[in-house]
């Protein structure tokens, strides 16, 4: 019951934090979006159509053969975040922040619309518009879903361009820049870290290093050269972002030879990230 609120609230709360930043900043300083949004806000400036009216109106075409494809479970999760950011950008409509620098509404656009997709993308809900059209041509022609929504976005941008200005379409490309920046990092969350992979012939003598200095877990993989056929352990590890240089002069310290490969890990769940091992753990007990 509690995680069904939180669910439920987290799409609302998100559509909220969306609606306050397409109000207060976008509109408030004539910018625009990508997608139906983006759409929307054109016949705004260019007819004085209410946003949210014609936000709603757009996405209810999609959401039939949403359903029919998707099943009732998506398609309930995007009418429901399609309707709450519809009902959101009316409430908040009389927000305004209006500044001489666009370029700084932009960065505050994007950090807040951003800011509230992350959310409402977190929850596995959508907003509704182009995600849907991008969904169908996937399904129906393989198109992968980004080359779809970045060719969405340009035609959109185009026509921002023609209608409104192009100043005001290069301008909301920072904004869409930032948001799906702020997207990635909600979404992803702060534990995101560093895999580590690192092949030597000092191997445990590097592990036991990072036991001791960094309090990190390793595993030893067993691994043969492919031209050279010599076999030796792998030391592979995860660590926080801010842990890496110091992991990177532990393992020059004990091997300066050592080949290293460091990759991004968008979220890290477990021991030592999202919670610590209960005192009888041999983890722990090998820390203290």
């Amino acid at each position: 019951m509690w995680k069904s609120v939180v669910h439920w609230g987290s799409i609302l709360a998100g559509a909220l934090i969306y609606s306050i930043g397409l109000n207060a900043f976008l509109v408030a300083n004539h910018l625009a979006e990508g997608g139906l949004v983006g759409v929307s806000v054109v016949l705004l400036y260019k007819f004085g159509w209410p946003l949210w009216l014609t936000f709603l109106l757009l996405n209810l075409p999609l959401l039939i053969p949403g359903w029919r494809v998707f099943g009732h479970e998506f398609i309930i999760k995007t009418a429901v975040g399609v309707g709450a950011v519809s009902l959101f950008t009316g409430v908040t409509s009389h927000l305004q922040v209006p500044t001489n620098d666009p370029l700084l509404a932009a960065l505050y656009a994007g950090v807040v619309t951003g800011t509230g997709l992350g959310v409402i993308f977190r929850t596995g809900a959508t907003t509704g518009g182009v995600d849907i059209v991008a969904r169908l041509i996937r399904h129906y022609r393989g198109i992968d879903m980004g080359k779809t929504l970045f060719a969405i976005d340009v035609v959109v941008l185009g026509l921002v361009a023609v209608v409104v200005g192009h100043q005001t379409a290069m301008v909301s490309l920072v904004a869409l820049f930032v948001s799906s920046r702020v997207i990635d990092f909600v979404i992803e969350g702060v534990r995101s870290g560093r895999a580590v992979t690192i092949i030597s012939d000092h191997s445990a003598t590097i592990a036991d290093a990072i036991h001791t200095h960094l309090e990190r877990g390793t595993t030893l993989l067993e691994a043969k050269g492919g031209y050279t056929g010599t076999t030796r352990q792998v030391v592979y590890c995860v660590v926080p972002r801010e842990e890496v240089i110091r992991l990177e002069r532990i393992v020059a310290e004990a091997d300066p030879y050592a080949f290293v490969v460091i990759n991004n890990v968008h979220e890290v769940l477990g021991e030592g990230f999202t919670y610590d091992s209960p005192p009888e753990h041999p983890a722990r007990a090998s820390r203290s």
